[in-house]
């Protein structure tokens, strides 16, 4: 998985630059998450903007993640997702537990509160 990291307002953005998350991706999903915990990364936020198709196997990697860090007092969040996507999420009844927000700069703001 190509991944791209970059820091905002002491948050670290993991832009995944795939179109698919689904399970030939989400191995490599966890593992990176796992290392930025590891790492001490407390806030990530995960930019979907350029992920078309999610599957559960791919949001099982961002359950893992939201799970790891919490030990850490830590928070993944996601942002940009596509309407399929977020499709995907609610179906799953899993938007109370995923936070997913439209835009980078919400997303960003709500680590501050």
């Amino acid at each position: 998985m190509n991944f791209k990291t970059t820091t905002k307002n002491n948050v670290t953005i993991l832009r995944l630059q795939d179109s698919r998350l689904d399970n030939t991706l989400a191995a490599d999903l966890k593992a990176h998450l796992l290392v930025m915990i590891e790492e001490g990364h407390k806030n990530i936020l995960i930019d979907l903007a350029k992920v078309d198709y999610a599957d559960s196997s791919g949001l099982g990697a961002i359950l893992f993640g939201i799970r790891q860090a919490r030990p850490a007092n830590g928070k993944i969040k996601l942002a940009n997702l596509k309407s399929r996507v977020l499709s995907l999420i609610k179906i799953a009844k899993l938007d109370n537990v995923i936070e997913a927000y439209d835009n980078e700069a919400e997303a960003i703001e709500s680590f501050e509160e």
